[in-house]
Formats: structure tokens, sequence, C-alpha cells
């Protein structure tokens, strides 16, 4: 599975090594994720990678970039979504606008997900009353 990584992390590692390359078969290992997976992520313009002649080869940044989609992804925020707080990581050098709006994505996605939850539990009590009460009417008949 891939290893989290805050914004500030990937910068970082960008910076720390902004000259590897990767192959996709490589960046698929390293991130636990396909070749396929990548491709996908490059046909939505999230990423770029360059071209050793007809070989795409990905840098550090694309790694970086890989690693906060998948966990967007993992946390439920759209495509759409991470490439908006993406786009404005170009776009924003304080990173103000990308952080306000992360975070106001984030308290809308923590709303959603309590909701779910508490949708979940309610099912699940029910769940558990009727259950209890199918064992309870199959105890009674094979008395």
């Amino acid at each position: 599975m891939a290893e989290t990584m805050s914004v500030e992390e990937a910068e970082i590692a960008a910076a720390n090594d902004a000259v590897a390359l990767y192959s996709v078969s490589q960046l698929a290992r390293q991130l636990g994720v396909t070749a396929r997976t990548i491709r996908f992520y490059e046909d939505k313009n999230l990423i770029s990678p360059q071209r050793a002649g007809t070989t795409r080869v990905y840098t550090h940044r694309d790694r970086a970039r890989l690693m906060l989609i998948l966990r967007g992804k993992r946390l439920g925020f759209s495509l759409r979504e991470i490439k908006e707080f993406l786009d404005l990581y170009d776009v924003d050098p304080a990173h103000h606008v990308q952080l306000r709006q992360l975070l106001a994505a984030v308290r809308k996605r923590m709303v959603k997900l309590s909701e779910q939850r508490a949708a979940i539990d309610e099912s699940l009590s029910e769940l558990t009353e009727i259950e209890r009460q199918s064992m309870a009417i199959l105890a009674s008949r094979n008395s």
C-alpha cells in the first residue's frame, strides 16, 4: 500500500531527489498500483510525465503528486477536487488559497463521513434487532 504523505513532505521529498526518474512499472510497484492506474491519472491531466524517446519517465515530483492523488482518493475526494487542489498548488506559491480550499473540503468530507457513520450505526442496530428476533423465532419453533 502507498505510504501517506502531506503536501509539505511531498515538497521536501521532491526537492531532495528532484533528478530521480522512474519508469511506469517502477512507480507502480513503489506505490502499490497498476501501470494502468498511473496512465489513467495521466489521461486525466493529473500528472505529466516527461518522455525519453517513446518511453514515459516520471520525476520525483510526479511520484509526490501521485501519492497525493492516491491519498485524496482513499479519503473520498473526487478526481475533480484533487485536480483543483493540485492546480492551486502550482499557481499559489504560498499555498494560502490551496490550504483554505483543502480545509473547507476536508471539513465537508468529515461531515459527510459522520453522517454515513450514523446511518451505518442505525442500520447495524436495526439488523441486530432483526437477527435477535429471527433467532428467537427459530428457537421457539425448535423447542
